[in-house]
C-alpha cells in the first residue's frame, strides 16, 4: 500500500484543487477495484486536506501524521463500500473528524487514568496530600491568544467543536459542513451560532474562572 509522505503535509503548500465529479467517479470505480496507482492519486490528492483536519483537532503534529494515516488505511480497506451519494472529498472530511474525535476520546480517558493512578500509594492507598498538579488553564497563563482560543475550542462539545473546525481553520462551505457530520445547513448554523456564543463566554471570563 502507498505510504504518506506527512512530514511535507507540516509544510504551508497550497492544497491540490478538489477532483471534477466525473474524474472522482473513475477514481473511485479504480479504487474499487485495487488499484495501487489510483490509491497514489488519491493520497497525493488528499493527504494534506486530511492531515491539516486532524491536526486542527487533535492539535499535535506527531499524533496528526498517525491519525491521517489511519484515515487512509481506513479508505484503502472499506473503499468497496463507498457509495456515491456523497463527494469523495465529503467522505474522507468524514472520516478524518470521526478518527481525530475518536482520539481525544482515547487520550482524555488515559489522562484520566494516570491522574487516578498518580492518587494512589503502595497497596492501593490513597495518598494524604495528591501530587500538586497545575490546573490546565494556569498552564495557558502568558501564551498568546491564539492559544487560549484553541485550549477553549477543544472544550467545545463533538460536533460543535467540528463545525467550527471546518468553517473557520478549514473554510468548507455550510453545506460542505453538512453533509460531513450528516446533518442540514439549519443545523449547521444552529451549532456554529452555540459554538461562537460559547467560545465568547469562555473570552470574556478572567483566566482563573474558566
Amino acid at each position: 500500500m502507498y505510504t504518506l509522505s506527512l512530514p511535507a503535509a507540516r509544510s504551508v503548500l497550497p492544497l491540490a484543487p478538489y477532483i471534477p465529479a466525473s474524474a472522482e467517479a473513475e477514481l473511485v470505480a479504480q479504487l474499487q477495484q485495487g488499484s495501487e496507482e489510483a490509491f497514489r492519486t488519491l493520497v497525493e490528492q488528499y493527504q494534506h486536506r486530511v492531515y491539516r483536519t486532524v491536526l486542527a483537532l487533535v492539535r499535535s503534529p506527531e499524533d496528526a501524521e498517525d491519525v491521517a494515516q489511519e484515515v487512509f488505511v481506513e479508505v484503502y480497506q472499506t473503499i468497496d463500500r463507498f457509495r456515491s451519494e456523497a463527494a469523495l472529498s465529503t467522505w474522507l472530511y468524514r472520516l478524518a473528524t470521526s478518527r481525530a474525535l475518536k482520539h481525544q476520546q482515547r487520550l482524555r480517558a488515559q489522562k484520566r487514568f494516570a491522574y487516578f493512578t498518580s492518587l494512589l500509594g503502595l497497596n492501593n492507598q490513597v495518598l494524604h496530600e495528591p501530587p500538586d498538579y497545575a490546573h490546565p488553564q494556569a498552564q495557558l497563563e502568558g501564551q498568546q491568544q491564539v492559544e487560549l482560543l484553541r485550549a477553549h475550542i477543544a472544550r467545545l462539545p463533538g460536533q460543535q467543536q467540528v463545525a467550527f473546525t471546518l468553517r473557520h481553520e478549514q473554510e468548507l462551505s455550510y453545506e460542505e459542513i453538512a453533509a460531513v457530520l450528516n446533518t442540514t445547513v439549519p443545523g449547521v448554523e444552529s451549532l456554529l451560532f452555540r459554538a461562537r456564543k460559547t467560545l465568547r463566554h469562555y473570552l470574556s471570563l478572567p483566566p482563573n474562572h474558566v
